[in-house]
């Protein structure tokens, strides 16, 4: 089986999200599991840079407002996997993010730059550009890597089937009508069956509506884009592709998220070994200039800020956490008010709250390590990485059941506590009360030790690794290709 994954980022290369990460974990584990794979990716700065042995592969012109055009060939640093770059200087050469520059602003010419991404990626499926291999299965990952399923269906080949994962619905690569010449797509392309979304052309529609198969990333979150709720007005599009939507739970790196072998930790831990999370634990608290306090429930949030997220929620509920003794370490960046409001909350309780604006990696696995609880209380959420990292690191979620929180913590409740299966706290409603009363609850099971350890132990068991979804990936792409 030979398959092309189309994104727009990977780690460590280019992240802003959990994308990055499923685009360099997942393409790994169905190699392993005995498939052919490649990725093909825009040539930004930090790829062309890090990439292995990159050479032509062929010279595209020009396109899509570029003056030069070129498709590259490398091996990804660390796993040795084949990767294309589409390089094309005047569109990725440029200091700033993958969809904004350094001052926030989206690029102008997003749509040229990821149409020109889809277009490669399709003329790859079609066996255009590379004589030497040509895909069964094109995965586009996100509305930037969407356009590869139009163009794919407008070749009109049966040759390759295409695949497109929602990463996230909400965020849609929504541009001007007008723009749509620019895309070389015949007018149907561009119709309502198409493209057109009110009035605008939504690149993310175009996956949904052409790919040969659709997935989310948890079953939870495949459900709840069916419905008006969670649809971001695309519910009526999903319902009609109903046959052909499926989730499946993204993995972790076991190798990268290891407490056992982190180095970036105070003192490396394990499940037959856990002592060192007490540590990792006292080094967060003073790394943050917090209380070291072994008796303070120590609860952490690694995320982009913004409503999303329900980081407005930790804020509401945190002077009450604050009169249990609770300490909260936040490391994340986003709404320019979130983070004014939590550097606040920091200056008004010293001792409990502490703020990290901004990502570092290993500060997150430093987070990771010294919490004893994490929080993640999203209005939605498609997988969610974080509560994942937390049950490998002994850290227990507190989640809303939502998408694939819903489907990876097992709430703490009288059932489950007696019968092993507990390894966190759920809430429905995404609301300050219902956030503060499950950490209570976390608090309180938190200080009964053994029981506490009970759960660790079965949340630190847990294998969330990629051979799953990759083997349930690798089913998907043979019925893709055979039309069941």
């Amino acid at each position: 089986m030979r398959v092309l994954h189309v994104a727009a980022e990977v780690f460590p290369l280019v992240k802003t999200g959990g994308l990055a990460d499923v685009v360099a974990a997942l393409p790994v584990a169905l190699a392993h599991a005995g498939a052919d794979v490649r990725l093909v990716l825009p040539g930004m700065p930090q790829m062309l840079d890090a990439v292995l042995h990159a050479k032509p592969v062929i010279d595209l012109g020009a396109c899509f407002g570029a003056a030069r055009v070129r498709l590259l060939r490398g091996r990804m640093p660390g796993t040795q996997l084949p990767v294309y770059l589409v390089d094309a200087p005047l569109l990725y050469r440029r200091g700033g993010g993958p969809y904004q520059s350094a001052d926030g602003a989206e690029w102008p010419d997003n749509l040229q730059r990821y149409g020109l991404l889809g277009w490669v990626a399709a003329q790859l499926g079609a066996g255009e550009l590379d004589a030497g291999w040509r895909p069964d299965i094109v995965h586009a990952h996100d509305w930037h890597a969407a356009l590869s399923c139009a163009y794919l269906r407008a070749h009109a080949s049966d040759a390759v089937r295409s695949v497109y994962t929602v990463h996230n619905l909400a965020y849609q690569g929504l541009f001007p009508h007008e723009d749509s010449a620019l895309l070389g797509l015949s007018s149907n392309f561009m119709s309502a069956d198409g493209l057109e979304y009110h009035g605008q052309l939504s690149f993310m529609k175009a996956g949904l509506k052409f790919a040969d198969r659709i997935t989310t990333v948890s079953p939870t979150y495949a459900r709840e884009i069916a419905t008006h709720e969670f649809g971001c007005g695309l519910d009526g599009v999903i319902r009609g592709r109903g046959n052909v939507v499926s989730g499946i739970l993204n993995g972790i790196d076991p190798e990268v998220w290891d407490p056992a072998a982190d180095t970036a930790v105070a003192q490396r831990y394990s499940l037959d070994q856990p002592e060192g999370k007490a540590v990792c634990k006292a080094a967060l608290q003073k790394e943050f200039g917090l209380p070291v306090d072994a008796s303070a429930p120590l609860l952490i949030a690694i995320s982009r800020l913004s409503s999303q997220k329900g980081l407005d929620l930790i804020l509401s509920a945190l002077p009450q956490w604050v009169e249990q003794g609770a300490q909260l370490v936040v490391q994340g960046a986003g709404d320019a008010a979130l983070e004014a409001a939590f550097r606040m909350a920091a200056a008004a309780h010293p001792a409990h709250v502490a703020v990290h604006i901004g990502y570092d990696e290993n500060r997150a696995h430093r987070l990771m390590a010294g919490g004893d609880m994490i929080v993640v209380p999203s209005r939605f959420e498609p997988c969610g990485l974080t509560q994942l990292y937390g049950l490998r690191y002994g850290t227990l979620p507190i989640v809303r059941r939502v998408g694939g929180l819903a489907d990876t913590v097992v709430d703490a409740h009288t059932a489950t506590l007696a019968d092993g299966t507990a390894t966190g706290f759920a809430f429905d409603h995404a609301s300050a009360f219902d956030l503060g009363a499950a950490v209570l609850r976390a608090i309180a099971a938190w200080r009964d030790k053994a029981g506490w350890r009970t759960m660790m132990a079965r949340a630190m068991a847990e294998d969330f690794s990629w051979q799953g979804p990759a083997m349930q990936y690798l089913k998907l792409y043979e019925e893709a290709r055979h039309g069941d």
